[in-house]
This record gives C-alpha cells, structure tokens and sequence, in this order.
C-alpha cells in the first residue's frame, strides 16, 4: 500500500475529519503537523504540494490531494474494504454529497468566517449576521439529523465525521445549547462513543475553543 501523509494542525476541524476517516478505515499514516500562525504552510515545498496552502493536505505516495470532503472521499474510495463510510450507489452517495456540501458552505465557513480574522488580524468585533449564521447551521444540522441515527439514516458516513468535527468546534463561538438542539446533542454523544474519537476529535476541538473562548464581542 501507498504511505499516506496527512498534513494538518489539530485545532482544525476538517484536519480532525480526515483523522476520523484514516482511524476508521485503519490506514497506517503519517502526520506532520503544519503551523499556520508560523506560516510553515507557505513555504515554496508547501506550496509545490498544494498552491492553496491550506490544511488538511494529503500525499499518497507523490498523489496531493486538498480539501477535507475530498481526502475523505478519496481514502474511502481507494483504501475502503466496502463502502460503507461513502456509498456507491448513485442515490446515496448523492444524500452524502449533500451533507458533505452543506458542511463546507453552511456549517464550517459561518466557524472561519470568524475565527480566521481573530487569528490573523486580532478581529474580536463580530457583527451579528455572522453569528445568525452559525445559528442557522445548528437550526439546518437538527433538521437534517430528524429521527435518524445519524447524518444521512441508521449509518455513519463521512459527513458524520465532516459536520461532527466543525459541530463539536462551533461552541468555540456560539454554545450549541442541548436543549435547543436536543438531536444534535444526542449525536455527537454517538459519535463520541467511537474508540478513537476522542483522541482524534475531542482533544483538538477542545483545545480550539479553549483558544476562542471569550474572545468575541458581538455587534
């Protein structure tokens, strides 16, 4: 098999997804850990490898691929012994892609949108339309999650890992209140009965809203 490279940095949600899809498939990896605030990852070999120089990066073998939604797609596709974690059928890979979709635009980008200016620019002031759309994420995951299990039915997929890993980050701007979203809260207590989930999600996500916590004043 290809040695696999994750480049990452644990605070990250979609690097924790890809950490997720790795442990769950039972990939033998290496991980390198790039500092962003250090700008390791603008570096000239960095950049050679992915010219968007962005985390998560992953190399198989010379292969880079950016972009969490994509590695994961791609570990499952190439290294997955069914596909459980991605179907191939064309309808539920499409239910998939949707989640998968709506975590990149919908749920994780409202979270950067307010993070990266603090981290780059000591941006603390956040007007309130950012914040209603981390509300609306929340409102959209409980809708999605219904009387399921998990994202997308009974079984998990990549979208759990995907949308669990910004969900369980999201508090570090607005707390994800329990009863509010009772289904939410029920699912990633599922989630965190994975045996290797706390290692790889909860520890980095707590340390990210460690970093945030009472940063933010909102306008």
């Amino acid at each position: 098999m290809s040695k696999l490279v994750l480049y990452g940095l644990d605070v990250s949600p979609p690097v924790r997804a890809c950490l997720l899809t790795l442990r769950a498939l039972e990939l033998p990896y290496e991980y390198i850990e790039v500092d962003l605030l250090s700008r390791e990852h603008l570096t000239e070999d960095f950049l050679k490898k992915n010219p968007q120089h962005t985390v998560p990066l992953l190399d198989d073998n010379g292969t880079y691929i950016w972009d969490s939604h994509a590695i994961c797609c791609y570990l499952v596709d190439k290294y997955g012994k069914n596909d459980e974690l991605y179907p191939k059928d064309v309808v539920k890979r499409a239910f998939v892609n949707q989640r998968l979709y709506f975590d990149a635009s919908a749920l994780f980008m409202p979270l950067r949108n307010i993070s990266v200016p603090y981290f780059y620019h000591n941006v603390s002031e956040v007007p309130q339309e950012k914040l209603n759309n981390v509300k609306d994420g929340y409102r959209h995951l409980e809708n999605f999650l219904g009387d399921n299990k998990y994202l997308n039915g009974d079984t998990m997929t990549i979208a759990d890992f995907c949308c669990g890993a910004t969900a369980s980050s999201l508090p570090a701007v607005l707390k994800m209140d329990a009863e509010e979203f009772p289904k939410i809260a029920a699912w990633l207590r599922r989630l965190e009965k994975l045996p290797y989930y706390e290692e790889v999600n909860n520890t980095g996500a707590q340390k990210y809203i460690e970093m945030l916590k009472n940063k933010f004043t909102y306008v």
